[in-house]
This record gives structure tokens, C-alpha cells and sequence, in this order.
């Protein structure tokens, strides 16, 4: 701390102890307040805030009990938690003094004081409340970063009566502590509904972590979810703590829990059951605070099978289960999706986009989408990105521009299924790109993995 830093307020009903502080303290310290009445300590307090405050035990002529003391540093502490109150007192009432740190005090100094020794006291007072507020303002900015993570503003939006019963569960189940397996197909939206539960629940000021099974190595499994110690392994460099250690206090989600192999399901069954996780190279659990959400897109039937996924973990994982529709059977709330995407990206890109036109709309209530929200998502953004004028068409979807450009040739549009369309805009798409799957699934809108399945499924 420098010198000059930090306003002090000394409390005494005595005038020379207040004459005495304030010549010995403002040397020392920004700004020295005295007061001889504690009646006028909230008044002060409220017009601005004291680093530290000197309290007497005892005012008036013969008060020795401390009681008055005592009383006035809880309505100090009731005006600013934060503050840190340094007691005066007389020998004798040391026992008093030990009896009100208990309730809050940080020191406390004997009369007659030691000048050096005062200085020292408070020195330390100031740092602890510049450590104080600095642990509320991180706590603050850490409050916000969370909300931002979490995807605050980011909602499940959709009006059908399949998105309400997902919502009313979600709704429900988010206060309590259950551990929720939410199941969907690839893009159904899985981890906005695992944010949603958890910006609902009671963690909802904490982290919201999240983890993808999908992308760690059955060799980092241990490490990556429970932490390691220095030397543990060839490339521990330094201790490292895992996820569940992480999120502590908070929400965990463990996306694609379908990916992990049956050795590991047991590993991480251990952990929930114990709540506490053995970091890798360590001899002492380390226990855990944690609220699990996890995911997966394997069928309910899959999970059900032993040979796939432990049984005694999915009872763990599933306190409570939500599964989302896909977007071809909520397919009322693909017009208010569009138009939400559409003011999304029209800000993000700069664009003045005032919508999508009607014909535009109706292709895309007649496109399958196999890839889901997600897919509607990227292709609504493509849109924006490549679109000439200050409204959607159809021209500026490629693979409802697709399915137009291929049912008009054949000219008979009526009588094609929603399967034929998929089938001819998707082999529309890797004609134009002579063959690479990379490229037509990028012009489809969709991922690499899905247009795969898409083309075994018509065998192209």
C-alpha cells in the first residue's frame, strides 16, 4: 500500500483521543474523520466510504461493559459489510473485544496504544478492504462473464405444443437439483436447453461449463474431467484441476455422454455417487459441488442397451429426462425461428434486411431439415452474408434454390415428396461440386456427418 492511501474514521467520545489519532494518523493515511457521538456514524458512512473504522468500546462517563460497542459495530457492519472495524479498548475489556471479533471486528488495540503498532493495524486494514472490494468486484465481473457464457438472452424459442411441453419441464425441473439427461437428434438444440435449466436454477450466479465427450481422448479422460497432479503422467507439468473441480458451485454438462466407453462410464459413475473426484497421481479425494446435465443423441432404445451404456449411470444421469423434438415435427415454429435468426444476423453482419419474402418462407417450410435447428440456423446466416437486396428470396437459400431449380426441370413439383426433394438437392449439390462433400455440405447448409447419413440413406 502507499502512503496517503485510505480513509480512516476514529470513534471516541473522548476528544484527546480523537486529537491525538487524527495528528498521528494523516500522515499515513488520505483522509482522518473523527466523531465523539456514534449517533452521527450512519450519517458519515452513507456520505462516503471509510476504508477502516476505530471504534471505542465504551461511551459515556463510567461505561465499562462494551455492550454499546458491541452494538454499534453490527449496525456498522449492517451499513457496509465490507468495512473493517479496529476496536479500541482498555485492558480489562479484552474478553469483550475477542467477543466482537467473533461477531465481525477484524483487531482490535489496547488504550494507551502504541503509535507504531496503531499505524501497522491499520495499515493492514486498508489492504484488507482493497482485497475485499477486489474480491467483489471479480465476483461481480465473474457473475456477468457466467451470464454471458451461459448464453443469457439466448433462448429456446417456438410456440408448438412439442417446444411447450419441453419448456414446461424445463421450467420445473430447473430449481431443483436433479440431474437432467436431455436427448435430441444432432442440432435439436441440446446444450441451449442444458443453459436454459441451468440459467433457471438456483446455480444460475455460478459457471456454466461444458464439456464434449465427443472430442476427449479415452487417454484423457481422467485428466481432462477429474484434474491431475505435477508428475502424474509424462507432459503434467504442473497440478491441474479437472472440470467437475472447475464447476464447481455450478453447472456441468457433459454433451455427447453417449460417446464414452464402458470402463470410463464406471470411472465417472464412482464420482457421482461419492461426489468427490481422485485427481490422477493423487492419494486424497477432493470433494465436489456440481450440478450434471448431460446429453446425448443416441436414441432412448440405445441407452438401454447394457452392452452400450451402464444402466446403474443412466439412473444417475437421468433423474429427470427431456427430449427435444426434431424440427420437422414442430414445424409451426419454423416461421418465428427464421424471423429470430434473421434479425440475429442482419445486426451481427450490419445488414438492413426487413425480411424474407413469402415464397422464400415457403420453401422453407417445405425443406425436411435434417440438420435441425442448427442447419435452419446456418442457413439463414449464409443468407445474410450472401444476399444482394433488403429482403430474403428464395434465390439466397441454396438448397431450397436447389429443390425450386430441380422440381421446376422435372416439372412436376407437386408430386414430389419431401424425401425426393432431399434426395435431388442433395445430389443437386454434389453435382455442382463434382463430387467433394466438404463443399456441398457447406452449399446444403448442413455438416459433413449429416450429409453422409443423408446420402446412405438415398444411396448416392
Amino acid at each position: 500500500m502507499s502512503e496517503n492511501h485510505g480513509r480512516i474514521l476514529i470513534v471516541d467520545d473522548d476528544e484527546d483521543i480523537l486529537t491525538a489519532g487524527k495528528l498521528l494518523l494523516k500522515r499515513h493515511f488520505k483522509s482522518i474523520a473523527t466523531v465523539n457521538r456514534p449517533d452521527n456514524i450512519p450519517k458519515l458512512m452513507n456520505e462516503g466510504a471509510f476504508d477502516a473504522v476505530l471504534l471505542d468500546m465504551n461511551f459515556g462517563a463510567g461505561e465499562r461493559s462494551g455492550r454499546e460497542g458491541l452494538d454499534w459495530l453490527r449496525r456498522i457492519l449492517a451499513i457496509d459489510p465490507d468495512v473493517v472495524v479496529i476496536l479500541i479498548t482498555a485492558h480489562s475489556a479484552v474478553g469483550t473485544a475477542v467477543e466482537a471479533m467473533k461477531l465481525g471486528a477484524s483487531d482490535f488495540v489496547e488504550k494507551p496504544w502504541q503509535n507504531e503498532k496503531l499505524i501497522a493495524t491499520l495499515k493492514a486494514a486498508v489492504n484488507l478492504r482493497q482485497t475485499r472490494d477486489e474480491a467483489a468486484a471479480l465476483k461481480h465481473r465473474n457473475r456477468e462473464l457466467s451470464a454471458h457464457i451461459s448464453g443469457a438472452g439466448d433462448d429456446m424459442l417456438g410456440s408448438s405444443s412439442a417446444m411447450q411441453v419441453v419448456l414446461s419441464m424445463i421450467a420445473r425441473a430447473a430449481p431443483t437439483e436433479a440431474n437432467v439427461l436431455v436427448l435430441g437428434e444432432n442440432g435439436t438444440g441440446k446444450e441451449l436447453a442444458a443453459r436454459q435449466l441451468h440459467r433457471q436454477s438456483n446455480r444460475a450466479g455460478a459457471i456454466f461449463m461444458s464439456v464434449d465427450l465427443g472430442a476427449v481422448t479415452e487417454s484423457l479422460f481422467e485428466s481432462e474431467l477429474f484434474g491431475h497432479k505435477k508428475g502424474a503422467f509424462t507432459g503434467a507439468n504442473e497440478d491441474r484441476i479437472g472440470r467437475f473441480q472447475a464447476a464447481s458451485g455450478g453447472t456441468l454438462f457433459l454433451d455427447e455422454i453417449g460417446n464414452i466407453p464402458l470402463h470410463l462410464q464406471a470411472k465417472l459413475l464412482t464420482v457421482l455417487e461419492q461426489r468427490q473426484v481422485l485427481p490422477v497421481g493423487a492419494n486424497q479425494p477432493v470433494s465436489i459441488d456440481v450440478r450434471v446435465i448431460s446429453a446425448t443423441n443416441l436414441p432412448a432404445s440405445k441407452l438401454a442397451d447394457e452392452s452400450v451404456f451402464r444402466q446403474d449411470l443412466l439412473y444417475r444421469l437421468n433423474t429427470v429426462e427431456i427430449a427435444l423434438p426434431p424440427l420437422r415435427e414442430r414445424t409451426g415454429d419454423i416461421p418465428v425461428l427464421v424471423e429470430h435468426f434473421v434479425a440475429l444476423y442482419a445486426q451481427k453482419y450490419g445488414r438492413e434486411i426487413k425480411g424474407i419474402d413469402k415464397q422464400a418462407m415457403a420453401h422453407i417450410d417445405a425443406d425436411p431439415w435434417p440438420g435441425n435447428v442448427r442447419a435452419l440456423r446456418h442457413a439463414v446466416e449464409r443468407a445474410i452474408i450472401l444476399s444482394e437486396g433488403d429482403r430474403l428470396g428464395v434465390e439466397d437459400f441454396n438448397l431450397a434454390g436447389a429443390v425450386a431449380r430441380q422440381a421446376d426441370a422435372d416439372g412436376a413439383a407437386d408430386d414430389l415428396t419431401l424425401l425426393d426433394l432431399e434426395k435431388r438437392a442433395i445430389g443437386g449439390a454434389l453435382k455442382r461440386h463434382t463430387g467433394n462433400v466438404s463443399r456441398a455440405a457447406r452449399d446444403l447448409g448442413i455438416t459433413r456427418a449429416s450429409l453422409y447419413r443423408r446420402m446412405e440413406k438415398h444411396d448416392l
